[in-house]
């Protein structure tokens, strides 16, 4: 006969469980009561062993719902874990790698996500960062608004994630006391043309992090954002490429104060990049083209006038040459002179 104590289904917690096992000690106690009175009690003892027998089965049922409990309340741990705290950490799975280290700029970041040992996101640029806070006046009352300005280090950590029409990429420093999260999409255009844009960008800050934000007032982290954001627009499988200067308004959680995130020396690429660590064909931003319009313009026309110049005056030559009537000629017999 098998019988356990009430410490063998606490972890159960089930007064069943414990019912169960004073029942099996008073079985045990009938049988030991019978067996030294010499047997004389057939009956009690039968008794005690029908009852020990089904205090045993009884105890074996509580096992199993204990057992099914224990079970059913594991799968439900592991439907968790499949469906959502495991995608949470799948996200930002992709390995991140800094080459920042290649730039020559000092403030020049380079970071690449990758996806199975490829290159499948990569970014290039210098950020820096232009944040309002709140600081208290010396009359201990009212708020003063200050800024302080900082740069994306080149030190930074990187995560990110990789699909075939959604892409992003985390950039953290300062054990994430300040996160860059800028986020990606690809779409179909009019007439059928793929393209792919920044479709949010997020950052996180922390006004406690003393280093930028000096007696900030009621210091804590807050995070700022973009709404409706379409930018860097490109056509599917090209990079982004820009060194004039892109700046984008992010409203803040902190009285919705507006922090200014400015990129220049831009190359990006987050979706089908040619190979491992190399950017496909750039494509430039418009203002790039404009500037470089702006600086072959006066160019263009100097060649342009310098051309209008000789025409004319090769015209005017022409024209000289055909208006003119022609000098008189003089004989060649000298013998002719006489008669002049």
């Amino acid at each position: 006969m098998r019988c356990f104590g009430a410490g063998y289904l606490r972890g159960g917690g089930s007064t069943r469980g414990a019912g169960v096992s004073s029942g099996c000690t008073a079985g045990l106690l009938d049988s030991a009561l019978s067996e030294l009175r010499l047997r004389s009690g057939a009956v009690l003892a039968q008794s005690g062993r029908a009852r020990a027998s089904e205090c045993e089965r009884s105890h074996e049922r509580t096992d199993m719902g204990a057992a099914g409990f224990s079970t059913a309340d594991s799968a439900r741990i592991l439907l968790r874990l499949l469906f959502g705290v495991l995608p949470l950490s799948v996200v930002l799975a992709h390995e991140g790698e800094n080459l920042s280290g290649l730039s020559n700029n000092p403030d020049k970041a380079i970071f690449a996500v990758r996806e199975n040992s490829t290159t499948c996101l990569m970014v290039e640029f210098a950020v820096k960062f232009l944040v309002p806070y709140d600081v208290l006046a010396l009359n201990g009352i009212d708020l003063i608004t200050e800024q302080t300005s900082f740069m994306l280090p080149r030190s930074a950590e990187i995560e990110g994630r990789c699909g075939s029409a959604d892409s992003e990429i985390h950039i953290s420093w300062k054990s994430k006391a300040y996160v860059l999260r800028i986020y990606f999409t690809k779409e179909l255009r009019d007439k059928d043309q793929e393209i792919w844009k920044v479709s949010k960008v997020q950052f996180v800050y922390d006004t406690s992090e003393t280093s930028h934000f000096i007696n900030a007032y009621n210091p804590g982290k807050h995070t700022a954002s973009s709404h409706r954001l379409s930018a860097l627009v490109t056509p599917a499988g090209k990079s982004f490429v820009c060194a004039a200067q892109q700046t984008l308004t992010l409203i803040s959680s902190d009285h919705q104060k507006g922090v200014t995130v400015s990129m220049y020396d831009i190359q990006i690429q987050p979706f089908d990049l040619s190979s491992d660590f190399v950017f496909s064909e750039p494509y430039k931003c418009i203002t790039d083209q404009r500037e470089r319009l702006e600086e072959t313009l006066p160019i263009v026309l100097g060649v342009i006038l310098a051309l209008i110049i000789v025409i004319t005056l090769v015209i005017y030559h022409f024209h000289l040459k055909l208006s003119t009537p022609p000098p008189p000629q003089l004989p060649r017999d000298r013998s002719l002179y006489k008669n002049m």
